[in-house]
């Protein structure tokens, strides 16, 4: 490793994964080089209408995140550009960077659109799929970071016939560059993350489908822009052929994907099944009358966290219809635009069905150029395109100090993607741990103004949300009631009040109008609240004087039906804002000092290579395992990953980095006691022996694994013929004379998984048994083997195991939940095994010699961990994240953080990534010597006082405690450090000697008594 490490990384790529790459290496530490070739950042999230399962709106919860890496000030944002050269190693790379011309200066530029209404020049939005037109002086969306416009240099007449000029003439900052030139950049970083993306397959060379000449076919990608609120349509659900609302419509999966044609892709892309489902679900909502919809497949791949409870609910709840079939062609309809769509259905039979607009779920491929930035790089790729990694490496290419993260390493969603992200952040930081801090600037903030004896002047700002709010909500009319409530100075309403420019809006508005206080009247302040307080903060307002109001998922939503009291009712709630955040006074945060150490709960792969990446940053890491070794699951099998690397090689080799590594601890045969503090200054009491010691550390990494259930179904525990999991091929591997007097073994699938008390897909099994069967089918080749599923769920690259397992010979033999498998004693040589053929509609009988079950997966769940730490798990007993999509590793409570089973069931190499993933985002709050915790506390008069107590035993954080006072008594006291400003030991008193600051009695029945009136 070179000596002269460079603390700075450069992301190829400004997608949600190298944006979540970005920020968790600048606050930890670096500085960052977000390379994009794209006019702004935001990449394919920026284009869709809705994520799955919880079906969030895309933007809402992007947004953000691109105004906070547009803020950062560690954080270079290169757009219009690519990269052409690579030279030097880890540690130490020289990046010679190609800019393209913007020919608009984005200095001077004030995104005011001047220039877009002059522009006579009308080409083809490729953001939008080409569904419509844009000027060739343009943004790509609303909310683009950065917002500032681009000249299409093949496209513009003045650059093409020096003709025109009009957005020269008329730009009032004079940002019109037509001299601008091309550049050249050399940067000087010590690692690189490629995160490049993806682009959709092409399906216009699949003739059956007739994409490109019957308009009412139409791509996922190009139907979620339909459905958008800044799409072509506003969201209004069109068809586009004659602008129409369509009565029905029809999804294909598998377009591109899991194909054995030479114009496709032989592997799944992971995501068309779920995205289908959200998007058939979501058109319904848009749409004003009874809307079919219905979905044809051949798996249902719904394998993610609650991703089989977002499947039920799709057939239960919004009555999608899911066909299971092969699609023949789609024929045009004579005198219509209407589609005939021809299949063959279950039962081998053809069918037809009329449709007035087909939605085809094209699947994921690398694009030729990312391809070409590797072959530049030196980076291998796989056979399918894809960035070659391991198992044990899942953000690592074949080049030291070049990682790899998001779909270009493989089909995945979301979530995956923002794990992998972090994961290739906090591989980066491993390598350039000496190095940190050595690039980085601090964030610094005006002078906040003094607003004592100052009456409130007030702005009320009010989001559109796109179409979330203002499309049941008349906004307008929400707008012009605030402009009239007392106190208000300034009201406005705009599209997205998260966007870079609303947020810039919002800051000069506060200085024109020299407002104190502000309302946001938007989404929820869960996930924006943070962003809007930075933003008034920035203006010289205390964060603290903003009062958030929730007129979407509180009212937009739940009202979507009723427009006219969905309206009311966000009068009602801004005029309760107004009247609260009138009495808002200013809070300073608290600051407290972090302890640089981390707790690591569970000592199995996830926990270790936690500990272990964070021990390699130069954090103190404490590793607790309540067994007597450690390894956890793959301790206790012996086993392959789905490519076939060994899991005890890895697992040894690991376990011996973990304990020689100085900066871990490792407690073993130890429990965690109790568990004391907060964020960044935690104490933690471990049992150990019969021994206990308290631990100080500033994180908590929750890794507490999960097992192989025990069903009393098919014989299990019952028959010595019956295994789960691994166990018989692990019997046969090791018995050679068994394995050659067995003629006949069967798998079957989904035993416990997706049922009413596992409501979930356990997502490794299929793999796992596919695998068992293939190595068992080598070592005998004339050992028949069959496989009972309900859906083959070997998503991503995985599927070419499930195409060699057919090629094998290889049966396998579908089954329906509500006809499961029979399985019986066959005298005393085997089992019979009975099964009704889907195909052939009469049950089959099997003699086999012995049965495998893939039993549910279950969480290793410990409900008084939980209990202390305050964080909450699901139904199930998986651990629940802070937010799905976004916040994958984090808990709610701030410091503490999750990965590997404890989450939800997943293979050895995302459990990797996701630990790596957790020891970014703890990195993140460890490496600050200091941290502000909220203010919003409670606050206790002792002249008011009696010392009863009640509000010590109704606190559940221990953040309020009784204090002896000489010559008095007991008198309450609060601290404010373990305090999550709750309000229960408020509600508790007797006295009213307690108040909460930010949400005291006078501000709480000022806006109740604006409701009342407002009623």
């Amino acid at each position: 490793m070179p000596t002269d490490l460079t603390g700075a990384v450069l992301i190829a790529g400004g997608g949600i994964t190298g944006i979540q790459s970005a920020l968790d290496l600048a606050n930890s530490g670096y500085y960052v080089y977000i390379v994009e070739k794209t006019p702004s950042i935001g990449g394919t999230m920026a284009q869709l209408d809705k994520t799955f399962p919880t079906n969030d709106c895309s933007m809402c919860i992007l947004s953000p995140k691109l105004v906070e890496v547009g803020r950062h000030m560690n954080i270079e944002i290169i757009t219009l550009a690519e990269i052409q050269e690579v030279r030097g190693s880890a540690g130490s790379f020289e990046v010679d960077v190609f800019q393209k011309a913007r020919y608009v200066d984005m200095k001077k530029c004030i995104a005011c659109g001047a220039c877009v209404e002059k522009c006579p020049k009308k080409v083809d939005d490729a953001f939008n799929l080409n569904l419509v037109k844009r000027k060739a002086i343009y943004v790509p969306y609303p909310q683009a970071v950065p917002l500032k416009y681009t000249i299409d240099a093949a496209n513009c007449l003045k650059l093409t016939k020096d003709k025109c000029g009009n957005c020269e003439k008329v730009c009032p900052a004079g940002a019109i560059q037509f001299d601008d030139q091309d550049k050249k950049r050399t940067l000087r970083v010590g690692a690189m993350i490629l995160a490049p993306g993806f682009e959709t397959f092409d399906p216009s060379g699949l003739d059956i489908y007739g994409y490109g000449t019957l308009p009412n076919v139409v791509t996922a990608i190009e139907f979620e822009r339909i459905l958008s609120a800044s799409g072509p349509y506003e969201g209004h659900l069109k068809r586009p052929s004659d602008k129409t609302q369509p009565e029905k419509i029809a999804w294909l999966q598998c377009v591109g994907s899991r194909s054995i044609r030479e114009d496709a892709k032989p592997y799944c892309s992971g995501v068309c099944c779920m995205y289908a489902i959200k998007e058939a679900v979501i058109a319904k909502e848009h749409s004003d009358r009874e809307l079919d919809t219905a979905i044809f497949f051949m798996d249902m791949r719904t394998h993610g966290k609650d991703f089989e409870k977002t499947f039920e609910r799709a057939k239960n709840e919004s009555h999608v219809r899911f066909i299971r079939s092969r699609v023949h062609s789609i024929e045009a309809i004579q005198g219509s635009d209407d589609l005939k769509l021809m299949y063959i259905d279950d039962e081998g039979k053809v069918t037809s069905e009329i449709f007035n607009m087909v939605v085809l779920s094209v699947g994921m491929d690398i694009s030729e150029g990312s391809q070409n930035l590797a072959a530049k790089l030196g980076v291998e790729l796989n056979s399918d395109g894809f960035a070659e990694t391991g198992c044990y490496t899942p953000v690592s290419t074949s080049r030291p100090g070049i990682y790899v993260s998001g779909v270009f390493s493989g089909p995945k969603d979301i979530p995956q993607s923002v794990m992998e992200a972090s994961a290739a952040a906090a591989a980066s930081s491993t390598l350039l741990s000496a190095a940190r801090n050595t690039l980085t600037q601090k964030r610094s903030v005006p002078e906040e103004a003094d607003i004592t004896g100052q009456e409130p002047r007030i702005g009320v700002f009010v989001c559109h949300c796109g179409s979330n709010i203002g499309g049941v909500v008349d906004v307008p009319a929400v707008k012009e009631h605030a402009e009239k409530l007392p106190c208000v100075v300034f009201s406005t309403h705009s599209l997205f009040t998260c966007s870079q420019d609303s947020q810039e809006n919002i800051k000069k508005a506060i200085k024109e109008h020299h407002l104190n206080r502000v309302v946001i009247a938007s989404c929820s302040p869960r996930t924006h609240e943070a962003l809007f307080q930075e933003t008034i903060e920035e203006a010289g307002i205390n964060p603290y004087l903003l009062e958030f109001t929730n007129i979407r998922d509180q009212n937009s939503w739940v009202h979507m039906h009723n427009p006219e009291a969905a309206t009311r009712k966000a009068k009602d709630l801004v005029q309760m804002a107004v009247a609260k955040v009138a009495l808002l006074e200013p809070l300073k945060r608290l600051q407290i000092q972090v302890n640089p150490g981390a707790l690591i709960i569970g000592g199995g792969i996830a926990g270790m290579a936690t500990a272990l990446n964070l021990a390699e940053q130069g954090f103190h890491s404490y590793l607790v395992e309540k067994d007597d070794a450690l390894g956890g699951n793959a301790r206790k099998h012996s086993l392959k990953t789905w490519k076939g690397d060994m899991v005890a090689d890895y697992l040894s080799d690991l376990t011996d980095k973990v304990n020689r590594n100085p900066n871990i601890e490792v407690l073993l045969s130890s429990n965690i006691t109790a568990v004391d503090g907060f964020v960044g200054n935690f104490s933690t009491t471990v049992a150990s022996g019969g021994n206990q010691q308290i631990i100080e550390h500033g994180a908590v990494v929750l890794a507490t694994g999960g097992r192989a259930s025990e069903p009393d179904e098919y014989l299990l525990g019952k028959s010595e013929r019956v295994f789960k999991w691994r166990e018989l091929t692990n019997l046969l591997e090791k018995d050679p004379e068994r394995l050659e007097q067995t003629g006949t073994v069967a798998f079957i699938q989904c035993v416990g998984s997706r049922e009413p008390d596992h409501p979930y897909c356990s997502k490794i099994c299929c793999t796992a048994s596919i695998r068992s069967a293939i190595f068992l089918k080598e070592k005998k080749p004339s050992m028949r083997i069959f496989i009972l599923y309900r859906d083959i769920r070997t998503y991503g690259l995985r599927e070419a195991l499930y195409l060699k397992a057919r090629d094998l010979g290889i049966i396998f033999i579908r089954y329906n939940r509500n006809e499961k498998p029979v399985v019986e004693r066959d005298g005393e040589i085997g089992l019979l095994l009975t099964v009704t053929d889907h195909i052939l509609k009469r049950s089959v009988q099997l003699r086999i010699d012995y049965l495998s079950l893939a039993t549910a997966i279950v969480p290793d769940y410990q409900k008084d961990i939980a209990q202390m730490l305050k964080v909450p798990g699901n139904g199930e007993g998986f651990y629940m994240e802070a937010h799905m999509k976004l916040r994958p590793v984090d808990f709610a409570t701030d410091g503490i953080y999750l990965c590997g089973l404890a989450h939800y069931p997943k293979p050895v190499e995302e459990t990797i990534a996701q630990a790596q993933a957790a020891a970014a985002r703890a990195a993140c709050l460890l490496v600050k010597p200091f941290i502000d915790i909220e203010p919003i506390v409670s606050n206790v008069d002792a002249e008011k006082c009696i010392g009863c107590g009640l509000c010590e035993s109704s606190c559940s954080f221990g953040a309020i405690r009784l204090k002896a006072i000489a010559g008095v008594g007991y008198r309450a006291e609060n601290f404010s450090a373990l305090c999550k400003g709750c309000g229960v030991c408020a509600a508790a008193c007797p006295q009213q000697a307690i108040d909460m600051k930010h949400f005291s009695d006078r501000q709480l029945m000022a806006a109740i008594r604006a409701g009342i009136v407002a009623a």
